[in-house]
This record gives structure tokens, sequence and C-alpha cells, in this order.
């Protein structure tokens, strides 16, 4: 009974200690991208993802490559994916430095949050 009631208190102290600090607990963060960041692929890509910390509105956001300062092409986001997860297929890319540029509406707050993912595309051998 001891250590349960110690599990309860401890529990409770990470509880308050997390609110405390947890003014930033909300922020999105980008878990993992594909391609990575600054990968060098050397096949043909298929599809783009975006994997984020929580589920964001498929409907609002957008996935756009980019190639310098133009957009090679605007992906839509299947709304059938994971809720934290943009996803969407891309038709076959020219050899050449891309971005990978997305464009997010949270779900919880309706914030927009946008970021960048450099990659390239080799040229074949």
């Amino acid at each position: 009974m001891g250590s349960r009631r110690w599990m309860i208190v401890t529990l409770a102290c990470a509880g308050a200690l997390g609110a405390l600090s947890g003014a930033h607990a909300d922020d999105l963060k980008v878990l993992e991208t594909g391609p990575a960041a600054n990968a060098v692929l050397n096949s043909v890509s298929d599809g783009f993802f975006v994997r984020f910390n929580q589920p964001v509105d498929h409907i609002n956001s957008r996935l756009l490559v980019k190639r310098g300062s133009e957009v090679a092409e605007t992906l839509q986001p299947r709304l059938q994916s994971n809720p934290n997860v943009l996803f969407a297929r891309a038709s076959t890319l020219p050899p050449g430095s891309y971005t990978l540029h997305w464009v997010v509406k949270t779900m919880t707050d309706a914030r927009i949050e946008q970021g960048d993912v450099p990659f390239s595309i080799a040229a074949p051998k």
C-alpha cells in the first residue's frame, strides 16, 4: 500500500511540474519527414510526408515542392492519413535541388505553422 501511495504522489508531482513548464507544451513540432532534411534521393520518390507531435487540419494544410522560389508542384494531403501526418503523392521530379514546404493549421488552437525540408534528386547514373 505504501508503494502505491508513493507512486500517486510521484505522478501528482510530475503532473504539477509538467503544468508549470507546459506553457509551450502545445507547440507544434515536426517529428519526422520524408524525405529527411538534406536527403539525396537516388530513386523516384512517390510520396512526401511530415509527421507532427499533434493532429493537424488536413483540409486546411498544404504541401508544396519548390525548386528555388518557384513552386514545382502543389500537393494535396490525403484526408485518410494519420491525424498527425500530412502525406501526399507526387509526380516524378527531375534531378535537382528542392524544398518540401509545409503549411499546416493546428487542430487545438487553429494556428497556422509552416516550415521547409530541403532535399535533392540525384541524376541517374
